[in-house]
């Protein structure tokens, strides 16, 4: 399980960032793996509405926000932490909600779907210097959208007001075991899925597909993830392809290796797709073998061929785990 923290206040240490910290701060000991992001730190240049995103599907911009569009698509659980600035968010995080505009295009233009976004799930946490009943209505609208942007359900927000000095949350009788408690209540959603490791060389094809196919068809019910023992440098531009005839969106995937992926990951189950690797060894796993021949550079039918046979040995696998 992973959930990223977007921290948005560009004070150092402000409420709204002791707040994220102890969420992902519980999350963690009830086993989440977590990563939180100061936006405020981030070279994310504003949305420049070249419109290239809604032509080709991908923002032109070289900055930090390349290094967080994947972030997105790995995520069970997306944590955007602001305070009000205007009845919205901070101008830093602004910046990163218009970008986000690039993965809305690729849901609403293009037609391609995120398999995550089915479980994926999304929180506000913010606070505000004033007593309004509408304090927090404004940015509540732009995190609902922002959270359908980059395929999460909202989850909804936890907010308080009339806090502004630095710190000053530490001193609300009931924020800490707020936000703790919520973060009980989303990782204990994920918590008891079935883990399946699914392995090749390079992880540039087959087992980004069959991770893809497993998210597709499981839902929230398996927490799969894919590795190579020698991962490329980027996925394969083929398998991308027919996996878009499909409705699949397979943008900003990323090769991993084994190493890394089962460092704080433990599977119940090893797939190795062909590879002829060994698989590693886990105590508590199960292994087992798909022999399925490597399509890359192979003409664009076998690549068709090879993921229609893993999407149908995926329909058996979800059968088997539920």
């Amino acid at each position: 399980m992973y959930i990223l923290g977007l921290q948005g206040s560009p004070r150092k240490k402000g409420n709204s960032s002791i707040l994220l910290s102890s969420f992902l701060f519980e999350a963690e000991k009830l086993g989440a793996h977590t990563q939180y992001i100061d936006v405020t730190r981030k070279n994310i240049v504003p949305c420049q509405e070249c419109g290239i995103c809604e032509k080709k599907g991908y923002c032109p911009i070289d900055d930090d926000m390349q290094e967080i569009y994947p972030l997105f698509r790995r995520a069970d659980i997306i944590i955007m932490a602001t305070p009000v600035f205007f009845y919205g968010p901070t101008a830093q995080i602004k910046a990163l909600i218009d970008r986000s505009q690039a993965l809305w295009s690729r849901r609403y233009t293009f037609n391609l779907h995120d398999p995550g976004r089915k479980w994926r799930r999304g929180l506000l946490l913010s606070v505000g210097a004033t007593k309004g009943k509408n304090l927090f209505e404004g940015i509540s609208l732009t995190a609902k959208y922002f959270f359908d942007a980059v395929g999460a359900r909202f989850d909804g927000a936890v907010t308080y007001n009339q806090i502004e000095k630095s710190g000053e949350i530490l001193k609300h009788p009931t924020a800490i075991v707020d936000v703790r408690k919520k973060a009980g209540e989303m990782v204990r959603i994920f918590a008891d899925r079935k883990k399946v490791l699914f392995l090749c060389t390079e992880n540039a094809c087959r087992s980004q597909m069959a991770r893809a196919f497993t998210q597709q068809l499981a839902g929230d019910g398996i927490e799969a993830e894919s590795a190579g023992s020698a991962p490329a440098q980027d996925i394969n531009p083929i398998m991308e392809e027919v996996m878009n005839e499909n409705g699949i969106d397979m943008a900003f995937c990323k090769p991993k290796s084994i190493d890394k992926t089962v460092g704080d990951w433990k599977p119940d189950l090893i797939i190795s797709i062909g590879c002829g690797e060994k698989c590693p060894v886990i105590p508590g796993a199960t292994n087992e073998e798909w022999n399925l021949e490597d399509p890359a550079g192979k003409p664009i039918d076998f690549m068709r061929e090879i993921r229609n046979i893993i999407e149908e040995k995926v329909k058996q696998l979800v059968t088997t785990l539920k």
